[in-house]
Order: structure tokens, then sequence, then C-alpha cells
């Protein structure tokens, strides 16, 4: 009863209070620490409705084009990853939502087990239900992370474009969503040419997204 009460606690809470440091912000200075090097963190948070209209569209083209209809789970993707997998070798595909990747950076640590693969689908149900599309979204841009020591839009504007977030064109908003499968290893700041053909294969998946 501790353990249920907390936690939607926690989610009711996050409905309205930005979301300032996340286990993954924490995981990955610890990391930088181990490694000898200062912590690194660029992070603020800003309203969604003060993004640029592109940047939900980017990261739906890229992400996830179900995020509208779908209630948390796309089994539908479930059901192609497994397929694919199957003849992939070490190549895995994965299928998790822009929520299921919001409920992961928020609330849990990285890794890969059942026990935190439950509790990801747990959380996922309850941003669901408690806090909605809009404000999944809002967190999912705040949160991810998007560079080294970057997290969110406001910071890796700052940092990989030096503009103002309101100032990133459709095509940032393409290249910063092209970064989201690995942030550690694709570079918006740097993109090399294959970051350049998936920034035109997202712009030509935006046309055909809708976000509102």
């Amino acid at each position: 009863m501790a353990f249920f009460a907390s936690t939607i606690l926690v989610v009711v809470w996050y409905k309205f209070m930005p979301v300032w440091v996340t286990p993954l912000m924490v995981s990955r200075c610890v990391e930088q620490v181990g490694d000898g090097h200062f912590p690194s963190l660029h992070h603020s948070w800003v309203a969604l409705d003060k993004m640029p209209a592109e940047m939900p569209l980017a990261v739906m083209a890229s992400e996830d084009q179900r995020f509208l209809v779908h209630h948390g789970f796309d089994f539908d993707a479930i059901q192609k990853a497994v397929k694919r997998n199957r003849k992939a070798g070490r190549n895995k595909y994965g299928a998790s939502t822009i929520s299921q990747q919001t409920a992961k950076n928020v609330f849990l640590w990285q890794g890969r087990s059942w026990l935190r693969k439950g509790l990801e689908m747990y959380f996922t149900v309850l941003i669901e239900f408690v806090w909605g599309k809009e404000r999944i979204m809002e967190v999912y841009l705040n949160s991810i992370e998007m560079g080294e020591g970057i997290y969110g839009v406001k910071a890796v504007a700052r940092e990989n474009f030096d503009k103002s977030v309101d100032e990133l064109s459709r095509r940032d908003c393409a290249l910063i969503a092209a970064t989201l499968p690995n942030p550690r290893k694709f570079s918006s700041k740097s993109p090399s040419p294959y970051m350049k053909k998936r920034q035109r294969q997202i712009l030509t998946q935006m046309k055909f997204v809708k976000w509102k």
C-alpha cells in the first residue's frame, strides 16, 4: 500500500511540477566521475507551448508515430519488432513508445531486468492515466537525453545550436530527433552523413504526422 500510495503521489506531483532531475541524469554524472571527469549536466525546463510546434512532430515521426492513438504501448510495433528480431541476430530492434521512454527516464534506473521492465509498464499506465498526452510529451522533451550531459530541448538548443528554444527551425528539430536512438553516439552539433540522411527521412515523415 505504501508503494502504490507513494508512486501515485509522485506521478500526481509531476503532473503539475517541472522535473528538474531524473535517475538517468544522476547515473550519467556518476559515470562521468567514475571516468575521471567533472560531471557535466545541462538541463533547463521549458513549457511545451514555448517550444516550436515542429519539435513534438519530429520526435513522433522518429520515435513513435502512433503516440496519440495508443494507450502507452504500441502492440503493432511490438509484433513487428519481434518478427524483425528473429532475423536480426545481435542487432535487436526496440518498440518502446514515448510514454514508456518517459516513464523509464523519469522514474527508473537504467538496465535490463524483468523487475525494471515491470515497473516501466506500471509507470507507463500511471502517466497515461494521470498526465495525458500533452504532459507526457512536455516531460519527455524536457528530460530526454539529447547529447553528452545534455537533457531536454532547451539545453540542446543552447549547447548544440547556439539558439534559444523558440529559434529552432524545422530542420533543427528533425536533426535533434534523429539523434534520439543513441544521443551519446549521434551528434546534432556535428552531424555525420548518416545523421543528415536520417534528418531528411524524418522531415519527410513529419508531413504525415499530426500533433494536435
